[in-house]
């Protein structure tokens, strides 16, 4: 038997059909405690069952994991390329989902092992701490705008800051404000700092993560952050499929054998896309290699372009260094005959363009 399977937050729609497309059952259960379960027992071994990966798939597909049963997880956005519908139903994509996988035609989404999505959780949260922090922070500094204040530190909350904050004479609804965003602010922070020491003890435990570290720019979260987002390396036969799915490669338009290239995608794994463009500051400060092409690209294309570009290059490195398994080496200075202060590229793997 197909199983299709449509699953959103509150209810569930699965249709089961036989090898010549027979619909033998339809059924549209409430996801209340203990119904999937029950409907996953009655899945038999020799079943396949296909799961769209909308944005709560992890608690279905483990359900059938854990019976060590047949699944497959659906590509959502090239499912629909496949078979759009003008009409639209949840009945009618569990239909087709069912349809497709019978078909053999389901365009399967990779699947990380349990613990690399466990982890990815665990670091996943602590961004969004961080980001949360982060919105707090502009609300101070929104706070000291409206009073006409500039922050004398550039980290409004540093040490010294915070002292000047709890003392900063403002009206007393401005008062309230900053003392209850300080209080969170101080909470998040704790919270941060408590989970870093979990991720620190992490990355050490990890061959790929020490790795990784050796490219300056890339911090013990960064690097486990990297190594969950891409999964496993061989997955990728090149680099540059490797950022396609960081969607940091030109958007291509081409009409009329005329070519044009645009933006960034910005498809695949926004938080890999994320990690290394925040960190490409540090990485141009610590490389001549990235120092060098953030010079050539900011003064054709500004900052941003720039930063994009070397972020686009680290992760052609982080893909040599961890399908060679060696560490980042940078451009050094050497003699070739031709006068000292050549350059020539010393790295880790074969360049990629």
């Amino acid at each position: 038997m197909y199983v299709g399977i449509d699953f959103h937050k509150k209810n569930t729609y699965v249709t089961r059909m036989d090898q010549q497309g027979v619909i033998t059952e339809s059924i549209n259960l409430k996801n209340e405690l203990g119904n999937l379960e029950k409907f996953v027992n009655t899945i038999e071994p020799e079943d396949h069952v296909v799961l769209e990966a909308t944005g709560n798939w992890q608690h279905f597909y483990e359900l059938v994991e854990d019976k060590a049963l047949d699944i497959t997880l659906s590509h959502p956005a090239k499912t629909r390329a496949i078979a759009s519908a003008k009409i639209k139903t949840d009945k009618i994509d569990s239909e087709m989902l069912a349809h497709l996988l019978r078909a053999d035609l389901i365009p399967v989404a990779y699947i990380p092992s349990r613990e690399t999505r466990d982890l990815k959780e665990v670091l996943r949260y602590r961004a969004s701490l961080v980001s949360v922090r982060t919105s707090i922070k502009n609300k101070v500094h929104a706070i000291l705008s409206k009073n006409g204040i500039i922050c004398p530190y550039s980290d409004v909350f540093g040490k010294k800051s915070l002292l000047w904050l709890a003392t900063l004479p403002v009206r007393a609804c401005y008062r309230t404000s900053l003392d209850g965003y300080l209080a969170v602010a101080g909470t998040l922070s704790f919270e941060i700092t408590k989970i870093d020491e979990d991720i620190h003890e992490m990355a050490k435990a990890s061959d790929d993560a020490r790795l990784l570290m050796t490219m300056p720019g890339i911090s013990f979260y960064s690097a486990l952050l990297i190594l969950s987002e891409i999964g496993d390396i061989n997955r990728f036969p090149s680099s540059g499929h490797l950022a396609s799915y960081a969607g940091l490669v030109p958007s291509v338009y081409s009409s009329g054998g005329k070519t044009r290239m645009g933006r960034i995608t910005k498809t695949g794994s926004k938080y890999l896309r994320w990690v290394l463009v925040e960190n490409s500051h540090h990485a141009i400060r610590g490389t001549r290699r990235f120092e060098d092409l953030y010079g050539r690209v900011v003064v054709r294309s500004g900052k941003n372009a720039a930063k994009t570009a070397v972020a686009r290059k680290m992760l052609v490195s982080i893909f040599n260094m961890l399908t060679k398994h060696e560490v980042f080496q940078d451009i050094q200075e050497v003699n070739h005959g031709q006068g000292a202060g050549e350059r020539a590229e010393v790295i880790a793997s074969p360049r990629s363009s």
